[in-house]
């Protein structure tokens, strides 16, 4: 009997060593583990990894996150393998390989198994948040078996890596949680791209939907980082392709999440502050949109609203005067290679420059070799330095249609667009003498000007032709049942236009946005949202109807309806399919202006 106890003693005994658990250490040897409950703390208490339920959810995960701020989760083990109930066990096997077990004892995680030799493994959760599986106790990297940074989820952290491992073909990239409250991997990626000079992508699935850009030396120009005490590190070399971050400040702390939705959020807190900044670093506007544009075209953001400019010597597929054209611009006269200088360069300033999947690069090329060798090839477009740094080094260039540009108002670098002699003027492209081209411009701006007022003195000297025009609404032009024209339904223009979609959007400018919409029985219609900061009231737009209405033309598109209800005012158009409908309705741009006053002033003239 009492061997019997003695024996059950012994054996209890080596149960609790080979099953032993870790509550408050920073590593894990072989035959320990830790259970739901438990946690691994860094040594200086910085970071901990244990389970965790997200937030609205009861399954657990194995996750890392920091010590001040339990929410923040920033890495997950079996992120797409929940576990249900509190039954998850992590323990570290003899063949140096982590294990997550659940309530029937099965693996449903495990660490990558190393081809290394495996001599006494120990898992050590560092400060930095990286959980470390090494050979024995030595620190240095050719000893790590395997490490959590090498594997993130959706947060980049201070020292860990973004980009490629080219001799082991390992990639590190972001990808989404698929909900806040699910961490399984979402619908979009950030990643390095390596076609042509390598840069920063968030995709959707298999398509691009934010283009962060090349590296430039010192950020990257597409998402601007606030002025942080951060050291920004790029790796360019036959070994690997990767950028990583480090804090300059011991106090503060810092992370970058890829949200569920797609955008970015840099995280910044200190030891001294119990509140966490949040900066959002992606999907601010519409010119974060890949290609928003379109094609050789740029975008730019002006009191909030987002405004597509095509580069000089380019021109719109629809309109040259439509604020959004899908589809880009292109080139309105073709370079004459034959003649060395029937081609220049302009420069634009404060640039995301074009997507690089297709440019060819030269980390040693200066500018003028680079502006040079891009004038000696026929299909060179564009070219730029590749390093800001110094005053610049290095050359890029571009040899087909660009994509997704950007100016900025302080961030970005020079960019210099091919353009042909012509379309720079004759003068200042030979010799950069702008006088003449400045005179043209005052004089044409003169010119304008006295017909504008030549328009407005017949319009009031000729009340009588302004009759015959207008009818019995010349008098009563304020009353909204002399307007006769067909009132259309809100609701029915909302439906043809589902709900004035993006997707249906046609342009805009500055009294409004212009929509598609198809009604019921398939009649296609261009629906005029007029913009409540356009300064366009009740009585203005009234007046705009009667007068459309009236001045009928077969150059001018046809007015059928209006929509006043609430605030919503609108105007109803037929709709052109062939190319010339924003011209009149965009807004007054420089060109239908002069158009419109020139047919008001000869209507005019000939009624008088």
């Amino acid at each position: 009997m009492t061997h019997s106890i003695i024996m059950l003693c012994i054996w209890f005994f080596l149960s609790s060593y080979m099953f032993q658990t870790s509550t408050s250490l920073d590593s894990l040897a072989v035959s320990q583990s830790i259970r739901d409950g438990e946690t691994l703390v860094s040594a200086g208490g910085i970071t901990k990894v244990g389970f965790f339920s997200p937030e609205n959810s009861t399954r657990r995960y194995l996750g890392i996150w920091y010590t001040n701020y339990p929410s923040t989760v920033v890495w997950v083990a079996n992120r797409n393998a929940p576990l249900e109930k509190n039954s998850g066990v992590l323990k570290l096997n003899k063949k140096g390989i982590l294990e997550l077990l659940n309530a029937t004892n099965s693996t449903i995680w495990s660490s990558n198994i190393s081809s290394k030799a495996v001599n006494n493994p120990i898992a050590y959760l560092l400060d930095s948040g990286n959980f470390v599986l090494k050979n024995g106790q030595q620190s240095n990297q050719e000893n790590i078996l395997w490490q959590s940074f090498d594997y993130p989820c959706d947060t980049l952290m201070p020292g860990m890596k973004l980009g490629w491992n080219l001799e082991t073909g390992l990639e590190r990239s972001l990808s989404s949680w698929k909900s806040v409250d699910d961490p399984a991997e979402g619908e979009y990626t950030l990643k390095l791209d390596l076609e042509g000079y390598p840069q920063a992508v968030i995709h959707k699935g298999p398509e691009i939907k934010i283009r962060k850009g090349p590296w430039n030396g010192q950020s990257w120009p597409g998402f601007p980082d606030p002025t942080l005490k951060i050291s920004q590190i790029f790796v360019f070399n036959e070994k690997e392709v990767s950028y990583k971050f480090k804090l300059l400040d011991k106090s503060m702390f810092s992370i970058y999440t890829l949200t569920p939705s797609g955008t970015g959020e840099s995280f910044y807190w200190t030891t001294e502050t119990s509140n966490q900044q949040v900066f959002l670093t992606g999907g601010k506007d519409q010119c974060e949109n890949y290609a928003f544009c379109g094609v050789n075209s740029i975008c730019s953001i002006d009191n909030d609203d987002s405004t597509c400019n095509c580069i000089t010597g380019y021109s719109p597929q629809f309109s040259e005067y439509s604020s959004i054209s899908p589809n880009g611009c292109f080139p309105t006269i073709k370079s004459n290679c034959n003649d060395s200088h029937s081609d220049d360069f302009l420069k634009y300033k404060h640039m995301k420059l074009p997507d690089t999947s297709s440019s060819w690069f030269s980390k040693t090329m200066n500018l003028e070799d680079c502006k040079k060798l891009c004038l000696e090839n026929c299909s060179c477009v564009a070219y730029a330095n590749l390093d800001m740094r110094g005053g610049g080094s290095g050359c890029l260039l571009w040899f087909s249609n660009l994509v997704d540009m950007r100016k900025f108002s302080q961030w970005g670098q020079d960019l210099y667009v091919r353009v042909p002699a012509s379309k720079l003027g004759h003068v200042a492209a030979a010799n950069g003498n702008l006088k003449k081209k400045i005179v043209g411009i005052t004089v044409g701006v003169t010119i304008f000007g006295l017909i504008i007022t030549c328009v407005c003195i017949l319009i009031l000297k000729n009340s009588g032709a302004a009759r015959k025009i207008y009818g019995k609404h010349y008098k009563n032009i304020q009353r909204k049942e002399d307007i006769d024209l067909p009132n259309f339904n809100l609701s029915v223009l909302a439906k043809a236009t589902e709900n004035f979609s993006t997707k249906n959007k046609l342009g805009e400018g500055g009294f409004g946005q212009v929509y598609k919409g198809t009604l019921r029985d398939g009649k296609e219609l261009a629906v005029k949202r007029l913009s409540k900061k356009s300064g366009q009231g009740l009585d203005e737009l009234k007046t705009e109807v009667v007068f459309i209405a009236k001045l009928q033309h077969r150059n001018l598109v046809k007015l059928l309806g209006c929509c006043i209800e609430g605030e919503e005012k609108l105007l109803i158009y037929e709709y052109m399919a062939n190319q010339s409908l924003d011209y009149f309705i965009f807004g007054w741009s420089r060109y239908n202006l002069f158009y419109t006053s020139m047919t008001i002033f000869l209507i005019l003239i000939s009624s008088s």
